[in-house]
């Protein structure tokens, strides 16, 4: 598994990411299976709000029994069967995929910046946006995410239940770049980083993100942290100019023949 950490202190790690991770983006609706966390949100189709996160390497009894189980609840919610394979699904349960034919696709980095690091003094003070719908129809707009998808965004920001930024950069009432930072404890996890098409590569991305981390500094968040697919090669580059770097990885499994 790429990434994989060779420690008993990088497994601690990355558990207290992914815990950060499920609190920042909550699926609709949670159920265990063992230490397999089982998220599934009817209102939105992104992978991480319905997928199967096995939490525990040593957790690999009765593996067909508790597959067949997912598979029964991810029919139940009309979305595809998919397990999200981070560092501790560890090496049992994927070499049993592997024997079962499953894909393995898009691969993400876990990426993180200690905020003492991160130079932001100078970053620009904003506001963060109270109105959820104000915050949605911008990054409807910028992240050019279908519309039918608004809604379902909407009910995931509002179920967020720690301190949460929304950040939106506009040009006459234009939405330029939108950002989410989610405040939990020492944590800034970043979600929804999105700049228009037409104005890439214009330092709007930047700007926001530097900005939402020197909110999340003022409230005593000690390090950032943030998602990307590997393939993103555009949005690595900007998150490792801003000093993020890699901490582990993950990726998706799905049956052979399955669409995504």
């Amino acid at each position: 598994m790429g990434g994989s950490p060779d420690t008993t202190t990088d497994l601690a790690k990355v558990r207290r990411f992914e815990a950060a991770g499920f609190r920042a983006w909550p699926a609709a609706a949670v159920t265990y299976d063992g230490t397999w966390l089982v998220r599934l949100t009817a209102g939105h189709p992104a992978k991480r709000l319905n997928s199967v996160n096995p939490l525990d390497p040593s957790d690999v009894a009765n593996l067909d029994e508790r597959i067949a189980r997912a598979a029964n609840r991810f029919e139940a919610y009309g979305r595809p069967l998919v397990f999200r394979m981070s560092p501790l699904s560890g090496e049992v349960l994927s070499q049993h995929l592997d024997t079962l034919g499953w894909e393995r696709f898009a691969e993400s980095l876990v990426m993180r910046l200690p905020l003492i690091h991160a130079g932001v003094e100078d970053a620009i003070d904003q506001i963060p946006l109270k109105d959820i719908g104000r915050f949605t129809a911008a990054a409807i707009k910028a992240g050019a995410i279908p519309a039918a998808l608004r809604p379902g965004l909407s009910e995931i920001i509002g179920a967020i239940r720690v301190e949460t930024g929304m950040f939106v950069l506009e040009n006459k009432g234009e939405p330029l770049s939108t950002a989410i930072c989610v405040h939990d404890h020492d944590l800034a996890g970043l979600f929804e980083i999105a700049t228009a098409p037409a104005e890439q590569g214009k330092g709007y991305g930047r700007r926001l993100i530097r900005s939402a981390l020197k909110w999340a500094r003022l409230r005593g968040a000690r390090q950032a942290w943030l998602q990307v697919e590997a393939a993103n090669e555009g949005a690595r580059h900007l998150y490792e100019a801003l000093g993020f770097r890699e901490v582990y990885r993950y990726h998706y499994r799905r049956p052979p023949g399955a669409q995504a």
